[in-house]
């Protein structure tokens, strides 16, 4: 019996042997046919097998081919021309893909090499359907995030996401070209993100992902995350001028400096700027007079043929009058003359942001990428506000100035390699860097039409995180594993300088060093059944920081609390024109940072933690190509967010959305007419713990249509285009106008803009 074994074994041996001998191993690179600049994830496949693999970072692939017969392979990537390709014998291939309209039916689900594949395909839709006119345009583009500006454009956007209130960016990490947006223990809110420094016009690439699953993101990465590319490559320099109502304009432009010779180099220099101005609405007593300045600059050249450099430089400076949030009964009892007016004619504003950054890609061999970016930022806020009219301060008011000065440095490295064990890849990631923002002075003084009364709080503050992170992505057959672990350890530092009683009561004798770490481990599982169907699991813990006035406060407690969040979804292609994703979800926070809660931005501010949170929701989005010409999209979104440790019915979080939604219908047209109609849906919200206050929801409509031809383009876009009655914020406070005898619990509002139409000329050149 043991000689057929032998040969049994033997014959096996031959034929495997045989398989093997017979695969045709297939390298190759996928470049942008314009600007020769890889493309990372473009989509390989051989038609014959329909096996697949997708490019890493330098825009190459391996693609092992079970036949040495000349085989067909399909070369696909969104927003590109489909590149099919006939491969007769093993060789090195260079596949130039150019650039097209995204088509849906293009577009296949395939085993990809990150668990952010599904957001991608989502961010490229839509992105090309309907590209971003202001910072609140990019910020609507991520499914489910909603935005409201109460400073007429002024301050960054109000954040809601998933169940939260995030207010200023709390629990939504943002960042632009690497570089962190949110700006811990900032005067105004923890992780306030003002993204008003990016012209929307040079955004050429976003990725989102939710929940707390990346671990190449860290502080704030909750609810999740959402970071902005600007272009390397200008496609055609543009000049625009936009007007319209409350005496609105703004002037864009954006200019190529090097010609198509260097372009072909891999060289690119471009600069750019806006101007805005506006009254900002129908305010009756305080015109906005809103002014921002933008300018940015970018350079991109090879250093040798392994490195690839980059410097970029941005601005903002913006000033601002508002009339701030009213209580509702401010107008019932003629104390405001109507919804559009003030009750404190001074609250003003003045911000600026400058930043730098450098960038430098290096091909090591040995499919070895090494990634590096140094980035810095002065930023600087002045800003006077009164919520409350005369509760704190009967006789003087309640006018606050929230100031600071800032300088922020970071870096941070990463080094990425794909390697091959027969059918299975690992695409590694090591990332290491900090970032350290000084803040001198740091403080909040009670004013009185602008002047200084007195100071309640000023202090110096230092933060510092390091981190470290590795992420493995494991990839055999229709399977997809991605394992993470990322360590952030964080330094605060806060000197008190007030003398104010409340400052002393809160800082005096207090250690004002403190310092805390936390680890933080991911795991993400994808199956994808065939082209039209995959399935995914995600996993993973987060955190985000407490403000650094509070930690010093809280003598370290509750510094870095933590995250614990599980998605369960699929994408979905049930016809060649419909793509579907949908996750359920939920969330356990072990605190939770609420509005006006955690941080020291009212005099005697609360300073207890508000405790553990949970939510669980869904979330849907739908993509559908109803004709080559016709594009729809809808976003649903429901969340039950809940208190854990306060008593049923009086566990709701305030302004925590339960339920939004989102859709569009937009048309492109041959001839160069193009444009589409959208809408946002906010339903009913708690406004406090009990319900007992309701933040009112909305369901506001907008309008764009333009003439699009390669030298010019004309355009209108109308903002609330059926002019409905809507509160763009919503907040409780307890208030008290000069005569009245008690203060009064009460949402306050700033009325949300009215029937809006501006109009817009651009010329390409």
């Amino acid at each position: 019996m043991r000689a057929p074994k032998i040969y049994t074994l033997l014959v096996a041996s031959m034929l495997v042997t045989a398989q093997v001998s017979a695969q045709q191993i297939i390298k190759g690179t996928v470049i942008d046919k314009e600007t020769k600049v890889p493309l990372e994830q473009a989509t390989v496949t051989d038609n014959t097998s329909g096996m697949a693999v997708q490019t890493d970072a330098r825009g190459k692939f391996i693609l092992k081919a079970p036949s040495k017969q000349p085989i067909v392979i399909t070369v696909a990537y969104v927003g590109y021309v489909q590149v099919f390709d006939t491969i007769t014998e093993e060789q090195s291939v260079l596949i130039e893909l150019s650039k097209s309209g995204v088509q849906l039916r293009d577009i296949t689900i395939t085993a990809s090499k990150s668990p952010l594949y599904s957001t991608q395909i989502l961010s490229t839709l839509d992105l090309n359907a309907h590209p971003a006119k202001t910072a609140q345009d990019l910020l609507r583009l991520v499914p489910g995030l909603f935005v409201a500006q109460h400073q007429g454009g002024g301050k960054a956007e109000g954040l809601a996401l998933r169940g939260f209130d995030a207010d200023h960016g709390t629990d939504l990490g943002i960042f632009v070209d690497g570089m962190p947006v949110n700006l811990p223990a900032h005067a105004h809110g923890q992780g306030y993100a003002d993204l008003h420094f990016l012209i929307p016009e040079l955004v050429g690439s976003y990725e989102w992902g939710k929940g707390t699953y990346y671990s190449n993101k860290g502080d704030y990465t909750t609810a999740g995350f959402v970071s902005y590319n600007t272009k390397d490559f200008l496609d055609q320099s543009f000049v625009k001028v936009e007007g319209g109502r409350f005496t609105t304009g703004r002037l864009s432009a954006a200019i190529n400096l090097l010609d198509s010779k260097a372009r072909e180099k891999g060289q690119s220099l471009y600069v750019a700027g806006e101007a805005v101005y506006t009254n900002g609405g129908p305010f009756t007593n305080v015109p906005e007079h809103f002014k921002r300045y933008n300018f940015f600059g970018k350079f991109i050249t090879p250093l040798g043929e392994k490195n690839t450099l980059t410097v970029e430089t941005s601005t903002l400076w913006s000033k601002w009058n508002s009339a701030g949030e009213i209580p509702e009964r401010a107008v019932d009892s003629g104390y405001v003359d109507s919804r559009w007016g003030a009750f404190d004619t001074h609250q003003t504003g003045f911000t600026t942001r400058t930043n730098a950054i450098v960038k430098l890609k290096s091909d090591l061999g040995s499919n070895l990428i090494w990634n590096n970016e140094a980035f810095y930022s002065n930023y600087h806020l002045n800003l006077f506000t009164n919520f409350t009219a005369n509760y704190f301060y009967p006789a003087d008011g309640d006018e606050f100035r929230q100031f600071e000065n800032r300088n922020l440095f970071g870096y941070h490295s990463t080094l990425s390699q794909t390697n091959y064990a027969g059918s299975t890849s690992f695409n590694t990631n090591y990332g290491v860097g900090f970032r350290t923002d000084l803040m001198n002075p740091l403080g909040l003084d009670h004013t009185k039409d602008g002047a200084f009364l007195e100071n309640i709080e000023r202090g110096i503050a230092h933060e510092t995180n390091l981190y470290g992170f590795v992420d493995e992505n494991i990839r055999n057959g229709n399977w997809l594993f991605n394992v993470g672990l990322r360590y952030d350890y964080f330094n605060f530092y806060y000197l008190n300088q007030s003398t104010s009683s409340i400052a002393t009561g809160i800082f005096g004798g207090l250690d004002p060093h403190a310092h805390a770490g936390t680890v933080s481990p991911k795991i993400n599982i994808e199956y994808t059944f065939n082209p039209a169907f995959q399935l995914y699991l995600k996993t993973g813990k987060g955190f985000h920081s407490n403000d650094v006035r509070v930690v010093i406060a809280q003598q370290g407690k509750e510094i870095l609390p933590s995250a614990y969040g599980t998605d369960l979804g699929f994408n979905w292609k049930p016809t060649s024109r419909l793509f579907i994703n949908t996750a359920l979800w939920y969330l356990f926070l072990k605190s939770e940072f609420t509005y006006g809660s955690d941080l020291i931005d009212q005099p005697g501010g609360p300073m207890e933690a508000s405790g553990r949170t949970v939510r669980y929701g869904i979330d849907f989005s739908g993509r559908y190509q109803v004709l080559d010409w016709l594009y729809a999209g809808l976003n649903l979104n429901y969340a039950h967010p809940r208190s854990i440790d306060d008593p049923k019915g009086e566990n709701y979080i305030p302004l925590a959305p339960t339920f939004t939604s989102t859709g569009e219908l937009d048309f492109k047209f041959k001839n160069g007419l193009n444009g589409g109609i959208s809408y946002r849906y906010m339903h009913d919200r708690a406004g406090n713990e009990d319900y007992s206050l309701t933040c009112q929801g909305y369901f506001v409509t907008d309008l764009a249509v333009n003439y699009t031809k390669k030298r010019y383009e004309i355009g209108l876009s109308v903002e609330n285009l059926f002019n409905v009655k809507w509160d763009e914020i919503q907040r409780e406070y307890e208030s008290q106008f000069k005569g009245e005898a008690h203060p009064v619990d009460e949402m306050s509002y700033i009325p949300g803009v009215p029937f809006f139409p501006k109009l817009k000329f651009t010329l390409f050149f």
